[in-house]
């Protein structure tokens, strides 16, 4: 099967997360920031070498030390790729030499929040996507702590300049946008980054005749200083920001398939890819709720016949094979909509909504038939058949409305219970406070008369207050417990059914449906005679 590149950085990128050692992260930490400062490097390069160009735009007295500490990083952190692999075992230098990375790192950012403006792309790209990939790679309190100390950095470099301080910043902030004959610069004294594009916007629309961009104009624009500065933002933020969301969606692709996993973990039995026991009962009692007035249900309660001796005779290893094997059989031989689960052991379960007792048998039939029919072979050459006991039970539409009317009607008395109590004890207190006030106040017919009434039209909307909360209760627990009794009920019928194929001689299918109206006949008769 061919693999795709997106398909491979996934792959690699959920082994450095969930494999890799810590050690293995930090260092792949430290070759990313090692990509990121040259890539800095790169551009200070280029500015020196075209300074005559740009010199203009770039404070050059800001960007030698610059250029000096970026190559300091690079030379420390090429050393950091390959450092921290030796001492992956000591727990202790490990920890001290990413608290180092984080610091270094951090100083770094702080350093382009300050050259860079702090309200620029760089800026708030390195800060979000820095410790988004810290946090993926190595401690996060570290991460975290480097990240609380640029925000309030970010407040600082925001507030000093209002009290007359001046901060180095790399830009070299004119007025002008062209390096043209009879435009002067004059110097910023504080301006932010937004600030300066608008008057740099402004300043080059001025220059479009008409509005539009000729061949003329596009090279005056190339050189500008809004230009310049623009592309070096994007230079700079780009990259990471595509690498930071590359990561990020990876990330999430990772954390849904291992929900995929757990799911599957859960939900599924791992010997036979059937469904769990569990999972098998919760689909059963969806399917229950799901099914309409008119349509019947019907379980398969499958046991395998002597599945003791084979594992006593040729190993749980067969016996692992002789599950497995069955399991498929019963895929193969059923539709799409039946339910299969493992209930336990050597058990199966099997739902079939929406299924008649006829076409239940016939299918049980030719499951009992495929399952004797299949041979078994081993890997010692030694080739065996096996058999399987079936119980088979199913829920008619008017015996599933008569329970679900029964239960309605338990519901409810169940919960007009406490509320008959309480409507009693609050009789017996208005009975002692109508004594009380009949005898304090014997003069105040009228007056009472009208109490009473309004008493009683309150009483009457109370009651049907509490009909309604009681109808709504009973819906309610209804709702919660139906299915799961109802299910039970139809296990415990079916598996009747089971130990009576058993006891039948094994490699047999019995009707749970027959076995209740032989028995109900046989009461009938007994109430006849007598």
């Amino acid at each position: 099967m061919a693999v795709s590149i997106s398909h491979l950085g996934y792959r690699k990128l959920s082994r450095v997360i969930f494999e890799w050692q810590a050690a293995d992260r930090a260092s792949l930490l430290a070759l990313f920031i090692l990509l990121e400062v040259s890539s800095h490097w790169l551009w200070c390069l280029f500015v020196w070498w075209r300074q005559d160009i740009y010199g203009s735009y770039v404070n050059m007295d800001v960007l030698y030390p610059l250029w000096i500490g970026l190559t300091l990083m690079v030379l420390f952190f090429s050393w950091m790729v390959s450092r921290l692999s030796p001492i992956r075992k000591d727990t202790d230098s490990l920890y001290k030499w990413q608290a180092i990375i984080v610091t270094l790192y951090s100083l770094y950012i702080a350093v382009v929040i300050l050259v860079m403006g702090h309200s620029s792309l760089v800026a708030g790209v390195s800060l979000v996507g820095g410790a988004m990939l810290g946090m993926m790679l190595i401690r996060r309190r570290y991460v975290w702590k480097a990240f609380l100390g640029h925000i309030v950095l970010i407040f600082l470099v925001t507030l000093v300049p209002y009290f007359g301080l001046t901060i180095p910043n790399l830009r070299q902030m004119t007025m002008s946008s062209f390096p043209l004959d009879g435009y002067s610069y004059l110097t910023y004294s504080y301006l932010t980054y937004s600030e300066m594009t608008s008057i740099e916007n402004a300043i080059s629309a001025s220059i479009f005749k008409n509005g539009i961009l000729s061949w003329e104009t596009f090279n005056q624009l190339r050189l500008s200083s809004a230009f310049f500065w623009r592309t070096t933002h994007i230079y700079m933020a780009l990259p990471k920001a595509i690498f930071i969301i590359y990561m990020f969606r990876t990330l999430l692709l990772i954390l849904d398939n291992s929900k995929a996993e757990i799911m599957q973990y859960a939900n599924q039995d791992e010997l036979t890819q059937l469904k769990s026991r569990r999972y098998g009962l919760t689909q059963m009692q969806q399917a229950l709720l799901a099914m309409g007035d008119k349509q019947d249900f019907s379980v398969i309660l499958l046991d395998l016949d002597w599945f003791k001796n084979i594992n006593d005779n040729y190993g749980h290893d067969v016996g692992d094979q002789v599950l497995s094997e069955v399991a498929q059989t019963l895929l193969n031989s059923l539709s799409e909509e039946s339910i299969v689960s493992r209930y336990g052991g050597e058990e199966f379960l099997i739902v079939l909504p929406d299924t008649q007792h006829d076409s239940a048998m016939t299918i049980a039939k030719q499951l009992r038939q495929d399952i004797a029919q299949h041979v078994i072979k081993s890997d010692d050459g030694t080739d065996f058949n096996i058999t399987a006991s079936i119980g088979v039970y199913t829920l008619t539409h008017e015996e599933r409305a008569r329970i679900q009317s029964e239960y309605r009607a338990l519901a409810l008395e169940e919960s007009t219970q406490p509320l008959a109590e309480t409507q009693k004890s609050r009789r017996q207190e208005a009975d002692i406070n109508k004594a009380r006030t009949d005898k304090a106040s014997t003069n105040k017919a009228s007056t009472q008369k009208e109490s009473s009434q309004k008493e009683s039209s309150q009483k009457t909307r109370a009651q049907k207050r509490i009909s309604h909360r009681r109808k709504r209760a009973a819906t309610e627990i209804l709702k919660a417990q139906l299915p799961s009794d109802i299910c039970q009920r139809l296990i415990c019928i079916a598996d009747k059914a089971l130990y009576e194929a058993k006891d039948r001689g094994r490699n047999q299918v019995v009707s749970a449906n027959h076995m209740l109206a032989v028995e109900k006949d046989k009461i009938a008769v007994l109430y006849a005679t007598s």
